[in-house]
């Protein structure tokens, strides 16, 4: 109902605004009625001679793991970022704010949790900028709307299955809440209006922790001892929102904290936590994807792409032509480029008149992370070793300063 009301409302206001709408509908597969909500939008859509995309998903993969609820809104999230708009309108309301806000302080979310939904959020990596127009109203309201307008819509049956937390919420706990506190919807959004506030003050103050301890990727172990343990959590949930992790359980971070600021400094600190882990090295904190097991004997052939994917470290390989800065084009010549993996013994000359080092030791001298040395690609023409992607060059294949040129880097 409240999708069919927010679609109503757009469609009646878009030529005033000159907004091109479109509309998406989440085929998840779940209910065996999912093929008819299909095509009721699918009608519903055509009337109002709006674009309609049905993308269907399968959420089996992340269903054992986060539950079915969790799994269809991850894989829901996923469709909407793959659309082309600049923003997603949601038509979340009053009730399913207070919903939520109860539904996270039950599971003993923190404060940007119980923050819950906010009407306008910018983009970030995660999803396009969305905007929640109905968030002040409630479900009542938008009914009485649908009414009056003649509109039709569908339920979805699982809506009434008191099993799921929020059902259970929604048809057993708020109604004997109503009977008390009657403007319960408005109260709660006041306070996640509070908390939101709170949740914008401890993000700026670790700004202000992060100003000289992070430097893009990694945030100094220094910066977090030197804090004292709410603002050290504070500073740490934000370095692993910056960096796009998922944000662990209180006693995770707990245990996290702990590590990286009190083992001994030659110890090798990994905690892992759903796909992510964070490892220390060097005085600094890394947060990396799990990689995983990778094949040991890979071997990309290079014919002039201008990326490729690197599996063994889950990154694209980026290939620029430059004059003067990597390798030597001219140099490359004649043999064929492939990018393997070390497999012992490799060495590297880094300047004309030195000597053979050790991958080894170049590496080391380097400051490469441990985690990254067995995973990357080394460039080669024939058998010939040209280069540590990202790390070094041989010194034969060094290109002059005026001499076409090849740099390879890589990106996550």
């Amino acid at each position: 109902m409240d999708s069919v009301v927010l679609l109503h409302l757009l469609q009646s206001i878009a030529p005033r605004f000159r907004w091109q709408l479109s509309a998406l509908h989440v085929h998840h597969g779940i209910s065996p009625n999912a093929d008819a909500w299909a095509e009721f939008c699918i009608k519903l859509c055509a009337q109002y001679d709006i674009p309609l995309q049905v993308e269907r998903v399968d959420i089996t993969c992340l269903r054992d793991e986060h539950g079915v609820e969790a799994a269809a809104r991850k894989m829901r999230h996923k469709a909407f970022l793959n659309q082309v708009c600049d923003v997603v309108a949601l038509a979340h309301h009053a009730d399913d704010q207070a919903e939520t806000l109860m539904l996270q302080l039950l599971r003993g979310a923190g404060v940007k949790g119980v923050s819950a939904m906010p009407m306008l959020k910018p983009a970030n990596h995660q999803m396009h900028a969305t905007v929640r127009p109905l968030l002040d109203v409630s479900r009542e309201q938008l009914h009485d709307y649908a009414t009056q307008n003649g509109l039709t819509w569908i339920e979805d049956e699982s809506n009434a299955d008191v099993r799921y937390p929020r059902n259970f919420l929604r048809h057993q706990i708020l109604p004997e809440l109503a009977e008390c506190f009657p403007h319960y919807r408005e109260t709660i959004a006041r306070s996640a209006r509070h908390f939101a506030e709170a949740a914008q003050m401890m993000d700026e103050l670790a700004q202000l922790d992060a100003s000289s301890a992070f430097d893009g990727e990694t945030l100094d172990v220094g910066a977090l001892r030197s804090l004292g343990t709410s603002r050290a959590k504070n500073l740490l949930r934000y370095f692993l929102h910056v960096r796009g992790a998922a944000m662990p359980q209180s006693v995770q971070i707990e245990d996290m904290l702990r590590q990286l600021c009190e083992a001994r400094e030659d110890a090798a600190v990994c905690v892992a936590f759903g796909e992510w882990e964070v490892r220390r090295y060097q005085g600094r904190i890394h947060v990396i994807p799990i990689l995983g097991d990778f094949d040991r004997n890979v071997v990309l052939i290079w014919s002039g792409e201008a990326e490729l994917v690197w599996p063994a470290l889950k990154v694209r390989l980026m290939f620029s032509d430059l004059v003067g800065t990597g390798i030597s084009v001219e140099k490359l010549k004649g043999e064929r480029i492939s990018l393997r993996l070390r497999s012992g013994g490799e060495s590297l000359r880094l300047h004309s008149k030195g000597a053979n080092r050790s991958l080894k030791n170049i590496l080391q001298e380097k400051y490469v992370p441990p985690w990254q040395r067995e995973r990357l690609p080394l460039l080669y023409r024939g058998d010939e070793l040209v280069a540590i992607i990202g790390v070094a060059i041989h010194a034969e294949y060094q290109a002059k300063e005026d001499e076409k040129s090849l740099l390879v880097s890589w990106e996550k």
